[in-house]
């Protein structure tokens, strides 16, 4: 098994945008090689007697699956909170429940609504605090997309991907994954559903310091050219369902299709975070044909979260 470096113990992972390339790279790194000794069938022992208190305000199917079995495979467990679970929707604050679990948890992972939620339950409590979705950003999913493009393109630096849709939390935390790690990164959206402008001027900055860029459009057809990757997500996220029907017509030119997909190049991979919706933002020719690394990319939540979890967490 690797030997960890010491340099992330105790960190927080609220936002790719406190982490250098080097220590993101650190982290895809020993994700890779977790991944490897888990499939020739080694045992872990990295988080041996480790717990880890993951906290859900949102549903989940591969957040919840992909950490509590990362726990597992460490040697550690997991333990699920749900709202019910807890006294938050009792009226408890959330600077006290960050300061209690810290008395009987090694670490803490929330999957919620408020990015400032997650900052205010990280100051609080003495043991890392894990971002596993706000509203705002998802960090994780994209050290397990970045994963999976380095394994389908060898590397990072200087490939472009293209993100078409909402710009939401994980366009967001593309913005910011793909910036540290030198890409281009195109981003497609209509003019009402644009990336936040504050993380945009973050990311660009970012970008000019890796050798990357960014590009904001309207276009579509402008972004998707010559991309390496081309990434979309659902065109509404969860609370967003009264605006289904207004969003299906808006986002409608940017299905990822095989007319829009022609003007990638020849060897593009095609990822999505899912749940997907075949025949909205991505037909099923596309999601279902030989360029897609969907499930690839939903197994790599569990050994990036794995190192994450032994990096910050680990002894």
């Amino acid at each position: 098994m690797p030997l960890l470096q010491g340099n992330l113990k105790g960190r927080d992972l609220l936002s790719l945008k406190d982490y250098t390339p080097e220590e993101i790279n650190q982290i895809l790194n020993l994700a890779d090689e977790l991944k490897a000794s888990h499939k020739e069938g080694n045992q872990s022992s990295l988080l041996q007697g480790k717990t880890l208190g993951m906290i859900f305000q949102k549903p989940s199917t591969r957040t919840r699956v992909s950490f509590e079995v990362a726990m597992f495979q460490l040697g550690g467990h997991g333990l699920h909170l749900s709202a019910a679970d807890l006294q938050l929707g009792r009226g408890e604050t959330i600077s006290d429940t960050g300061k209690v679990l810290s008395r009987y948890l090694d670490g803490l992972m929330i999957r919620t609504f408020a990015q400032k939620d997650v900052e205010e339950l990280a100051e609080s409590a003495d043991i890392p605090v894990i971002n596993g979705l706000t509203d705002l950003l998802h960090p994780c999913q994209i050290l397990a997309d970045l994963q999976t493009v380095r394994e389908h393109k060898g590397e990072l630096k200087g490939l472009k991907l293209t993100y078409l849709g909402d710009g939401n939390n994980v366009c967001h935390s593309l913005l910011y994954g793909c910036a540290k790690m030198g890409m281009h990164i195109s981003v497609a959206s209509p003019q009402n559903y644009l990336p936040a402008p504050h993380i945009v001027e973050e990311a660009s900055s970012m970008a000019s310091e890796t050798g990357g860029s960014v590009a904001i459009l309207l276009s579509p057809l402008e972004a998707v050219q010559d991309a390496d990757v081309v990434v979309t997500d659902v065109w509404a996220s969860m609370g967003q369902e009264a605006e289904q029907k207004e969003r299906l017509q808006t986002f409608a030119p940017y299905q990822v299709n095989t007319d829009l997909i022609k003007r990638a190049k020849p060897d593009y991979i095609f990822m999505h975070c899912l749940p997907a919706h075949r025949g909205e933002e991505v037909s099923a020719e596309i999601i279902d044909g030989p360029h897609a690394v969907v499930l690839d990319e939903a197994e790599n939540r569990l050994h990036a979260q794995k190192a994450v979890l032994a990096l910050l967490m680990g002894y």
